[in-house]
């Protein structure tokens, strides 16, 4: 179905061309047809955006390297002894979600805790009675593993009421302390900051002209934020065509992915030429789809994951396969962010205000990494817990 990179390059401005003439003396519906689930689309002239593409370069090259050195925090309290931390995670089978649980049980043997792992199985019934176990077992501290507080307000509420600090993954919109609902701090990248690199890199690889795909799952607020967020973003370039917004729920995604990426395919055809989704696991349950439909693994469509980076992630982007590029999370270094946060509230001490800068993996930089573990972090947090 598609041609080489540079070829179809060439050939989608054609198209792009082709479509924006026929706007101009027909019907708007003979270039691209929206659906009910996606969103109006609007012809577009074929010379992309310059000046757009050009700060998007300068951002997509500077988000490439890898040699960033550790500017988080370098002072705090000492280890406080004889703590139990329980990580309630949203699904387990989610890979941020199990990669930053890791990162905290790595952090706690370093420290000297014990770290409990209830999976809520990706269901609000599920994640509501872990987080009712988590509470019920009345543990120094209670992470909130990549799910919205306010799905178990009446546990998050026993949890305050009974003063067991809440330290947060993914689990509202912002890094640092929320007050409704009421966690300690946040740990995550800036979405902001993770939907716009993104977008951006897809404008360049584009040189500006791209018909996208994107993939979400509107049941997580975080998830629908950093959707709507890389939209606005797309949106800046006047040569990129937002051709459909798939909402496809993660626990979902091994069965329904598939079966919508064939229907894209079929849908679409050479029109869609880059793909974004906020979690990388949908690439992996997408692959057999495009495999099926004789799409070359190295693309197009071009597909980038808006976010995490676990391992089978990396493996896709290093060996070209239905992957990219990847905006990792640094989930490691998030895990012992969250045990220093807790150590910090153990020790009536403010958050430690760091957030991780945003970083973009793909075959050409990774170097055969199959994690983005920045340096520096390990050493940092030992010195402060005197570890």
């Amino acid at each position: 179905m598609h041609r080489t990179r540079k070829a179809t390059t060439a050939a989608r401005t054609a198209r792009l061309a082709s479509c924006a003439l026929l706007a101009t003396v027909a019907a708007l519906a003979a270039c691209e047809r929206g659906t009910s689930n996606s969103p109006n689309e609007t012809a577009t002239g074929p010379n992309g955006c310059p000046t757009v593409h050009a700060r998007a370069q300068e951002a997509v090259t500077r988000a490439q390297r890898s040699d960033i050195p550790w500017r988080g925090p370098t002072s705090g309290p000492a280890a406080v002894s004889g703590r139990t931390i329980v990580y309630v995670a949203q699904t387990m089978t989610n890979p941020g979600v199990a990669g930053a649980a890791h990162g905290v049980q790595d952090a706690a043997r370093t420290i000297g805790w014990n770290v409990r792992v209830i999976d809520g199985g990706g269901t609000p019934a599920g994640i509501q009675a872990a987080m009712s176990e988590a509470v019920a077992l009345r543990p120094s501290g209670i992470v909130i593993g990549g799910f919205d507080p306010d799905s178990t307000a009446q546990q998050t509420a026993r949890a305050n009421e009974q003063g067991i600090p809440l330290v947060g993954w993914h689990a509202v919109p912002e890094p640092g302390p929320s007050r409704q609902p009421d966690l300690f701090t946040n740990v995550t990248t800036r979405v902001q900051d993770v939907a716009r690199i993104s977008a951006q890199w897809i404008i360049d690889d584009s040189d500006g002209r791209a018909g996208v795909v994107l993939i979400t799952d509107a049941s997580i607020p975080f998830a629908r934020n950093k959707s709507d967020l890389i939209r606005k973003d797309l949106a800046s370039c006047q040569g990129v065509r937002l051709l459909s917004v798939e909402n496809i729920p993660i626990p979902d995604a091994s069965t329904r992915t598939p079966q919508q990426i064939s229907s894209l395919l079929s849908r679409f055809q050479d029109r869609w030429t880059h793909s974004v989704a906020i979690n990388d696991l949908y690439f992996a349950d997408a692959a057999p789809a495009f495999r099926a439909a004789g799409e070359k693994g190295s693309g197009p469509p071009f597909n980038i994951g808006a976010g995490d980076g676990d391992p089978s992630a990396f493996q896709r982007v290093n060996s070209r396969q239905y992957e990219a590029a990847t905006v990792p999370e640094p989930l490691s270094l998030q895990g012992w962010q969250i045990v220093d946060e807790f150590n910090r509230a153990f020790s009536g001490r403010p958050h430690s205000g760091y957030v991780a800068p945003v970083h973009i993996a793909t075959a050409d930089n990774s170097q055969g990494a199959t994690t983005w573990d920045p340096s520096g972090y390990r050493e940092a947090y030992r010195k402060i817990w005197g570890k």
